[in-house]
């Protein structure tokens, strides 16, 4: 007997087989402002192919069939080999075809910085998992080219746009990837407590050959064919950076065990892992000594991508919500009609578009770093919007998903893997008050960049009380001694970003975005303390800010 006890009605599938694009009004305008419309034609390929429906399950089978390690082969012998799914391989292969990974290094075009941003907020609005290994190799890129012999062996393979996905050593492959090992059990982002030890073969010093004694609590990912890793020069002796490949120079597999992959709450496609080095072969970079400021200038580049992730997780969710509640209906109208929930909303998309205008400018401060007021913006406010945004995708992940209800709570969908990921950009590269303590010591470093930052603000406050009064309480904390400004180093970054924020969408938004932003974050509404959609939207053009966030 054939069971029929209801109609399946009022359920509606998650957005895909869309132009990303051509969906996002703010991302093209800003691809312009960074002088980046020669990619736009690229990256609108790119978004349409990233859009479709098949490629959003790619991410999920990426994620649901996570990585699994083979520590030895059917004979015993150690080969520490990390199996991922064929959706892992081809969205891999897919982000590194784009040529995003090296463009920023390889390309001198004006521009470059942006367009890679915006290829990479593309991207991570489908899959994040794989760009980690896309960041970190990314990010290696200038680290190496200080190295003539490491750069003659490697500059080919890291500016290729093949996937070579073959675990052989990197002389003999297409392409390569390159990850980083700091943490240690001991430290977590306290780099100065590692106690992994490097002793050198023969004279040592620069260029010179090491064998690595010690472990990694957090090595991604550990199929790479390198990385560059921290270790003290002698027990108690100072640090440098080392190049540590995954194949020694003649053919061995180098001793760098893995001890087990981590199961983490998200990133659940990218392998990270925990491993031993028994006297690893590595190469000395930069001078003993420098270890810690060599591995730091990478975590320069690799925040940045933090900042462009959880823009790109806030993009998505907001997306997602909006159109769900499009169509949904519940107590007789559509979700979107009904005034509160057109609030929450709302206030996802000024969110969003404030997260996407502050990485934009960031991305044009990282092409002009030699400029003092660039350079201010570049290593100042790279902390404090990773800090920030890092925390408000957190935040607003779980509000965009609970506009799906059970639906949204489920990893059958794209939501759920959203709020799970959301939280990695928080932690990797330094948690918020390791953030927070960076934007103080920058700014106590650097007094005269961090006037110039304040400089360009100011003239865009003018006529805006609401900024002008922010920009003004911003002044008065700088001013605090160091004992004092240490424990409101939370709110220091926050108003940064804010101020900073509120300027660029009143530079570069619609009048009703702008408007919206800076009435509902800066002044009297502040944001401390309140839940998204926690704003009054008398007087604001809901209509208008929802339509730019997803035109319909």
């Amino acid at each position: 007997m054939d069971w029929h006890t209801h109609e399946v009605f009022n359920q509606y599938s998650e957005l895909t087989d869309y132009d990303l694009l051509a969906a996002d009004p703010a991302l093209r305008e800003a691809l312009q402002r960074g002088d980046a419309g020669w990619a736009e034609e690229g990256l609108g390929r790119y978004a349409r192919q990233l859009g479709q429906a098949e490629t959003f399950q790619l991410a999920q089978d990426a994620n649901r069939h996570t990585p699994e390690l083979h520590s030895f082969d059917n004979r015993g012998r150690r080969i520490d080999f990390v199996e991922f799914h064929p959706a892992w391989h081809r969205l891999m292969a897919m982000y590194r075809a784009e040529g995003l990974i090296s463009l920023p290094f390889r390309d001198q075009r004006a521009g470059r910085w942006s367009a890679w941003a915006a290829g990479f907020y593309l991207h991570s609005q489908v899959e994040q998992g794989t760009m980690c290994p896309a960041t970190m190799t990314q990010a290696s890129i200038p680290l190496l080219q200080k190295e003539n012999a490491l750069w003659q062996q490697l500059g080919a393979k890291l500016y290729s746009d093949a996937y070579d996905p073959r675990d052989v050593p990197a002389a003999d492959k297409q392409s390569i990837w390159v990850g980083m090992g700091m943490t240690e059990k001991q430290g977590g982002s306290d780099v100065r407590a590692n106690t992994t030890v490097a002793t050198p073969v023969g004279s040592g010093g620069r260029g010179g050959e090491y064998l690595l004694r010690g472990h990694k609590w957090f090595f991604s990912a550990p199929m790479c064919d390198a990385h560059l890793v921290v270790a003290r020069t002698g027990e108690g002796g100072p640090f440098a950076c080392f190049y540590v490949p995954r194949w020694r120079p003649d053919g061995s597999k180098n001793a760098v065990n893995v001890q087990r992959l981590k199961d983490k709450v998200g990133n659940r496609s990218n392998s990270s892992s925990e491993v031993e080095f028994q006297d690893a072969w590595g190469v000395l970079m930069g001078e003993e000594g420098r270890g810690i400021p060599t591995i730091i200038e990478m975590a320069t580049y690799t925040r940045l991508n933090c900042v462009a992730g959880s823009a790109a997780i806030l993009r998505q969710a907001t997306v997602q919500a909006i159109h769900y509640a499009r169509q949904r209906q519940a107590f007789g109208r559509r979700l979107a009609e009904q005034p509160l929930m057109r609030t929450v909303l709302a206030d996802l998309a000024l969110e969003s578009e404030a997260a996407l205008a502050l990485l934009m400018r960031l991305a044009r401060a990282f092409e002009n770093d030699s400029v003092p007021a660039e350079r201010a913006w570049s290593r100042m406010m790279t902390p404090a919007a990773k800090f920030w945004v890092c925390k408000r995708g957190v935040e607003l992940t779980g509000e965009a998903m609970e506009v799906l209800g059970g639906n949204g709570y489920v990893l059958d969908g794209i939501q759920g893997r959203l709020f799970l990921e959301a939280p990695v950009n928080s932690i990797w590269e330094g948690s918020g008050n390791v953030m927070c303590l960076d934007v103080l010591r920058a700014f106590a470093r650097e007094p005269e960049a961090a006037q110039a930052l304040l400089a360009e603000l100011a003239p865009v406050a003018q006529g805006e009380p609401r900024i002008a009064a922010a920009l003004r309480q911003l002044v008065v904390l700088l001013q605090l001694p160091p004992a004092e400004l240490e424990p409101l180093g939370r709110i220091l970054a926050q108003q940064l970003v804010l101020v900073a924020q509120a300027c660029l969408l009143r530079q570069h938004a619609p009048a009703a975005v702008a408007d919206a932003f800076i009435a509902t974050r800066l002044g009297d509404a502040g944001t401390g303390g309140r839940v998204v959609g926690a704003i009054d939207t008398r007087g604001l053009d809901v209509a208008a800010i929802l339509e730019r966030a997803l035109p319909a």
